[in-house]
């Protein structure tokens, strides 16, 4: 983990654009997930209750942070948007991504994918596009993901931005 933080340092100095940076660090995450004993113990702990948010480092100067999230079978998040970009890498377990446009004029959402996030899948948010989103832990264990913010999460304690009430689908009219 230290090395994977000094290497964000490093990128985080070398690339401006957001998008540009959630790329590059998306493939040094890529590789992390690949090592073995990525965590400690305790950054993997589940809450009964709702996934779990484990603050694992925050940069000095506040430019970014890590978090793992920890879930249990069923646990998901509301659909939300984020206040930076978010690189994501699943550790273990499967994640169910359904990502969501926000049309501009009607203020409603409407579904653009759905994505079945493995072990080793890393993907990235950036605002304001393609940045609305829900997680769910669909599988029938424990999943723990990585999450690189460019904020401080211990600031700021979470990176969502607004939350969304699930879209109404649309009802099939008959002639």
């Amino acid at each position: 983990m230290r090395n994977f933080v000094r290497e964000l340092d490093r990128l985080h100095r070398e690339a401006a654009d957001p998008q540009a940076r959630a790329e590059r660090v998306s493939e040094r995450l890529r590789s992390l997930l690949a090592a073995d004993d990525v965590l400690d113990p305790r950054h993997t702990e589940p809450d009964p209750r709702a996934y779990r948010q484990h603050l694992v480092h925050v940069d000095a100067q506040g430019r970014f942070s890590v978090v793992a999230l920890v879930w249990l079978p069923g646990q998901e998040t509301p659909i939300h948007s984020h206040v930076c970009w978010c690189v994501v890498g699943v550790l273990t377990g499967l994640e169910a991504e359904t990502r969501y446009q926000l049309d501009p004029v009607t203020g409603e959402l409407a579904e653009t994918e759905r994505a079945i996030n493995m072990p080793g899948d890393v993907c990235w948010l950036v605002p304001p596009d393609e940045d609305i989103h829900k997680v769910r832990n669909d599988g029938q264990s424990i999943a723990v993901s990585l999450h690189v913010y460019g904020t401080d999460i211990g600031r700021l304690g979470s990176s969502i931005n607004r939350t969304y009430r699930e879209p109404i689908p649309v009802a099939s009219s008959k002639a």
